[in-house]
């Protein structure tokens, strides 16, 4: 194992961004950089032995700060949406940066768009900080936030979230990286087979915002209980899949109970398998379907559905529907959570 530092590049505002390799003893390595904590690059080989990136982003700060769509950026202190008025805490509204319309989302990039400080821990893990002021994007709190990056022999990316605050307030931090397992520029994910653990999702109204209701996945586009293609049933007359232009939806994960399992599989046609694993009752599949041709990694364009995004979290809003589990923290309580994705070849 090892972990290699270099600099990636520098901010607008002249600040530098540096990056860390991290190769464990199969040849497997990651890159992860400074700003917004991204997790930038993951290199694995296929079944013929090419080398390949199977993360989907960007290889220059241009990227980062000027096109993205949260590629492997850490996403908080809030992800996803939440709706008008802001977050509740003990029954009173406390208002937040509105980003489309009246909705916020992914907490107007507070998290996503810092230059975080970081630190080597061992030879096959990094650990990132940052410290968002109070009142930042409307959330209360000085919230110390904590993200761990762990490679692993076994080729897994452990990333590990440790956040408190010195007032109540709302934590629901994710890792926003969109995957491609034939690599980037590869074209779409349609092809990958999935596998979900979930009888339910999360129904979005208005704003692409949950509308409370937690439905049963049965007879529905949303049942991935038996592994499908990504593409088999996207292109249905449905009324969920035509609010989200395909999929964008909160899955509602079986067997939650505060401790890491399995929640989710995928395969692509050259033998890259991804098993995702995570202790948090949600999980939100994207399939970019607002991808639309920016330049990425290579100076190639993202298109539309060429990268999915496995985004672990508790359920949208939730401060707001008092049918999810609530992510509103006391001061001084920590929120503490672990997602792991490994790679593999079948």
């Amino acid at each position: 194992m090892s972990v290699t530092k270099s600099v990636f590049g520098e901010t607008k505002n002249g600040e530098r961004v540096d990056s860390f390799l991290i190769e464990n003893k199969n040849g497997m390595k990651i890159n992860c950089i400074t700003f917004g904590a991204a997790l930038q690059a993951a290199y694995i080989k296929d079944k013929d032995g090419k080398e390949i990136d199977v993360l989907v982003g960007f290889d220059d700060m241009d990227g980062f700060e000027n096109r993205h769509d949260y590629q492997g950026l850490v996403v908080g202190p809030v992800a996803n949406r939440i709706s008008a008025g802001g977050i509740t805490i003990d029954g009173k509204k406390v208002p937040v940066t509105t980003t489309h319309g009246d909705v916020c989302l992914h907490s107007n990039g507070d998290f996503a768009t810092a230059n975080w400080q970081a630190v080597i821990t061992d030879t096959s893990s990094v650990e990132f900080s940052y410290l968002s002021p109070d009142g930042k994007e409307g959330f209360p709190g000085n919230k110390q936030v904590k993200v761990k990056y762990t490679l692993t022999d076994s080729n897994e990316i452990k990333i590990e979230y440790d956040a408190v605050s010195d007032k109540k307030t709302a934590f629901n931090i994710t890792n926003h990286a969109y995957f491609n397992l034939k690599g980037v520029d590869s074209g779409d994910i349609l092809d990958h087979t999935l596998y979900i653990n979930a009888d339910a999702f999360t129904p979005m109204g208005d704003g692409l915002m949950p509308t409370g209701e937690i439905r049963d996945v049965t007879g529905t586009p949303f049942d991935f209980r038996e592994p499908k293609q990504i593409g088999r049933d996207i292109g249905n007359d449905d009324e969920q899949l035509a609010a989200g232009n395909g999929y964008d939806h909160n899955f509602a994960l079986n067997d939650y109970n505060g401790k890491v399992r399995l929640i989710a599989t995928a395969t692509a046609p050259n033998g890259v398998k991804l098993d995702c694993f995570t202790d948090l009752p949600g999980v939100q599949l994207y399939v970019g379907n607002f991808l639309e041709g920016k330049i990425g990694k290579q100076g190639k364009p993202m298109d539309f559905r060429t990268g999915f995004c496995l985004e672990t979290q508790y359920f949208p809003n939730a401060s707001n529907i008092s049918a999810f589990k609530n992510y509103v923290f006391d001061a001084g309580e920590h929120f503490v959570s672990t997602t792991i994705f490994k790679l593999s070849l079948i």
